[in-house]
């Protein structure tokens, strides 16, 4: 069967490319298959992919495209390894906790195969730097968790003809679909602008192997776009439910009046929230307790989230119930509900001692690890 590959590809056609007795051996199970064989193979060690966010997502799409022999990998993270990821990010393990994602994938990944290239990206992908790390790859794969994100990296694809792999994952449910690609739909033609209020997996939770499965598939996307197989989910979008193990396929028009530009790309992601003053590091919230100063507090999450904080619950209150004279706390798991939570109260100036808790809940055990939990 004659394969046709993607012109995405073709810019490395005078580099020949070959594969040793060892990696013949290693991709042995992919070149028995028809459809990709020896010249597929190599097809895949040719292609170059940057997978953005190495997290719930993008751990299990880097281990199945070092596993396939995809020859040249970057990673770009900046966070680091805290124990409430390994519930789905499962490259990493206790002895990881702290270390930089990108640094601890790429050690991971080298095991997996040694026969490839790896670069690992510890820092924060910005319009700044965008533009110049994509042109050094074909594929560019979104595995990241928030809009700001999500709408930089398919402007950035946009703009550098680099077709965009996406996914995303909400409690049961997940997303996928490519864009950008062959002049199709863009991330914007699904969503012209980014919502202005949001939550993520760190404030509402989400199933741990629903990770896995997006990221499975979003790799197979790329493969299929190394080697054109099948056919990509330029145009369409995968929706897939983990209870019911239901997918819907919907079609994507494309937005003809889409005018993305570098001038738009910087308009597009500047810190739409205002600096806040008003909040506590857990140390200083440890130290306003230490002078046993009186502090309420108002916790926002959900009543399954946890830990319970001991000394929180002790002073907790609701704002209906507030003392409007004592210092009050708002605090969620990470401190992003917190924060945008003071921002709406502070409009109203009608809480003169109002901060939030910097960082949240996380940040205050992983400050005081022996704190008291009930």
């Amino acid at each position: 069967m004659k394969l046709h590959y993607y012109p995405l590809l073709l810019v490395d056609k005078k580099r020949k490319i070959t594969l040793s007795d060892k990696e013949k051996q290693q991709y042995y199970r992919h070149i028995l298959l028809q459809d990709i064989g020896l010249e597929g193979q190599k097809r895949l060690k040719k292609a170059k992919v940057l997978v953005v966010g190495a997290g719930g997502l993008g751990c299990p799409v880097l281990q199945y495209l070092a596993a396939a022999g995809v020859g040249t990998l970057g990673v770009i993270d900046f966070d680091s390894i805290e124990s409430s990821n390994l519930q789905r990010q499962i490259l990493f393990g206790t002895t990881s906790l702290g270390q930089k994602k990108a640094i601890v994938a790429k050690e991971k990944l080298q095991e997996i195969n040694p026969f490839i290239s790896i670069t690992a990206y510890p820092f924060e992908l910005h319009q700044g730097n965008a533009i110049s790390l994509f042109n050094k790859y074909h594929i560019i794969v979104d595995a990241t968790d928030n809009y700001n994100s999500r709408y930089l990296i398919n402007d950035a694809s946009f703009l550098t003809q680099k077709p965009m792999v996406y996914a995303s994952i909400y409690k049961y449910q997940g997303q996928l679909s490519v864009f950008n690609y062959k002049k199709g739909p863009s991330y914007r033609c699904l969503f012209p602008e980014p919502p202005q209020h949001t939550q993520n997996c760190s404030q509402v939770g989400v199933l741990g192997v629903l990770a896995g499965i997006m990221g499975g598939l979003q790799a197979n996307e790329v493969i299929k776009l190394i080697l054109r197989l099948g056919q990509p989910l330029s145009g369409k979008m995968l929706l897939f439910n983990a209870k019911t193990t239901e997918c819907q396929i919907l079609k994507i028009p494309k937005n003809k009046l889409q005018n993305i530009s570098l001038i738009n790309l910087k308009k597009t992601h500047p810190n739409p929230t205002p600096q806040i003053l008003n909040e506590l590091t857990p140390k200083q919230l440890y130290q306003h307790l230490n002078r046993q100063k009186k502090i309420q507090f108002i916790d926002l999450r959900a009543d399954n989230e946890q830990p319970k904080i001991q000394i929180f619950e002790k002073h907790k209150t609701t704002l209906k119930n507030l003392q409007k004279d004592l210092i009050t706390v708002l605090y969620c798991q990470s401190g992003i509900r917190s924060k945008e939570k003071l921002i709406k109260l502070k409009k109203k100036d009608t809480y003169p001692n109002l901060f939030h808790l910097k960082g949240g809940v996380e940040a205050w055990t992983q400050t005081f690890p022996k704190t008291k939990t009930i």
